[in-house]
């Protein structure tokens, strides 16, 4: 018998070892925690405890039958690192096991995470209805290139159910929102917006972001997609870029398929960084949100602070419904927008600008999501390529600040924030 038949033979069992080995039963029903800290990995001969790092582009084979079998499909089994990676698999299998979805795509960004979303679901003469309250890349992309290939967009306002079922079409494949969305911490009801989905074809895709599943779990709520930027909380110290995808295990496969032709692969090591964020995931959060229910307090009772977005405070529009869908208690994220009154010599946005260079310890950056409290002038930044209407439709008014609350001792959070209120 030949070597090649020899290895004919083992093609029998379809599937690689290491992509049918998990350190965690998932079956046995464990907690969100010790799901974030131990599922997803796969153990190698040598034995490691932590989760490996493979820095590697491709993978050997035993035989050229071998290898045959893993590129024609049958035999289930790594290819190519812009295909899959053990790190990477790591990542997607946890993400997928807090988010309570079958499978998730790992991306080389958010923004990447999102095209993925357009191009697995989206062709030619498809509508996308979208929330107008939106970050503002992702408004970007769906006008100037979405459009750009015949896909119709529109937009409605997060809050108003009768308006997004007013705006579906016949052709309308895609809602897609942002709950909690950027800048203003808008919540969408995905249970409402599920339901109007299902009766009528149409994919629901919820960017989970700020919520993360540790406050959110919009598959269970009725979503078809959930979305993330993982550089944001998934990590959680703002040291790397990456995106994905979760959901079913066919709609997974067709964002799989996206980022395997177009190259948009989360690195090794970003995968391996990701994982480890989640393993804090879920302190982390809770410790997040407990100084931004305090830092919205504070906003909200000081004189020169004209309006607060935060659905945390009890008489925010959809403070009862994110207490619904929010399943941590006390948890509304910690990403808040409030708006500056302007002075007697200065207008909004020069009121916003002296609030944000007053501070000492924030730091002044467009990154969210991370242990240091951040904050940005959207209309300037993160929003600055939108026109004056769009940024008009989406709330992003000159004077309003986006403060994403840190780690830090909130009562030094609150008393940076003070020094250019007061002095405003």
């Amino acid at each position: 018998m030949s070597q090649s038949q020899a290895h004919d033979d083992k093609n029998v069992d379809k599937l690689d070892p290491n992509w049918r080995s998990d350190a965690l039963n998932l079956a046995l029903d464990y907690g969100m925690q010790t799901i974030a800290v131990r599922a997803g990995q796969h153990r190698t001969d040598e034995g490691e405890h932590s989760e490996a790092i493979f820095t590697t582009s491709s993978y050997v084979y035993t035989s050229a039958a071998d290898a045959a079998a893993h590129f024609n499909g049958e035999k289930t089994g790594n290819v190519y690192s812009r295909h899959t990676n053990p790190s990477v698999r790591t990542f997607e299998r946890r993400l997928a096991a807090l988010e309570n979805g079958e499978r998730a795509v790992a991306t080389a960004s958010g923004m990447g995470a999102i095209l993925t979303m357009c191009l697995a679901y989206l062709k030619a003469g498809d509508h996308l209805l979208a929330a107008n309250q939106l970050f503002g890349s992702s408004i970007g992309l769906f006008n100037n290139y979405m459009a750009k290939f015949s896909v119709e967009v529109s937009y409605v306002d997060c809050f108003d159910n009768e308006a997004w079922a007013n705006a579906v079409q016949p052709n309308t494949k895609v809602i897609y929102c942002e709950s909690p969305s950027n800048p203003l911490a808008q919540i969408c009801d995905i249970g409402f917006l599920s339901q109007l989905c299902k009766a009528n074809g149409i994919l629901l895709v919820v960017d989970n972001c700020f919520a993360t599943p540790a406050l959110q779990r919009p598959l269970d709520l009725g979503a078809d997609v959930v979305i993330h930027s993982a550089t944001k909380y998934l990590d959680g110290q703002g040291r790397v870029l990456g995106g994905a995808l979760v959901g079913g295990d066919k709609l997974m496969q067709e964002a799989f398929t996206v980022v395997r032709s177009g190259g948009i692969s989360m690195s090794p090591f970003n995968a391996w960084v990701f994982t480890k964020g989640l393993e804090t995931l879920k302190l982390r959060m809770q410790a997040h949100c407990q100084n931004a229910n305090q830092v919205a307090e504070f906003l909200v009772n000081h004189p020169n602070v004209s309006a607060v977005h935060f659905s945390g405070l009890s008489d925010h529009p959809a403070h009862e419904l994110a207490t619904r869908q929010h399943h941590m208690t006390g948890g509304y994220g910690a990403i808040m927008g409030f708006e500056v009154k302007p002075s007697v010599s200065s207008d909004s946005k020069a009121a916003a600008w002296h609030v944000i260079d007053s501070t000492q310890m924030v730091s002044i950056t467009n990154n969210l999501g991370d242990a240091k409290t951040t904050i940005t002038h959207p209309a300037t930044t993160t929003h600055f390529r939108l026109s004056a209407k769009e940024r008009a439709e989406a709330g992003v008014k000159d004077g309003l600040i986006r403060l994403s609350v840190g780690l830090e001792d909130v009562e030094d959070i609150i008393k940076d924030l003070a020094r250019g209120l007061d002095s405003l």
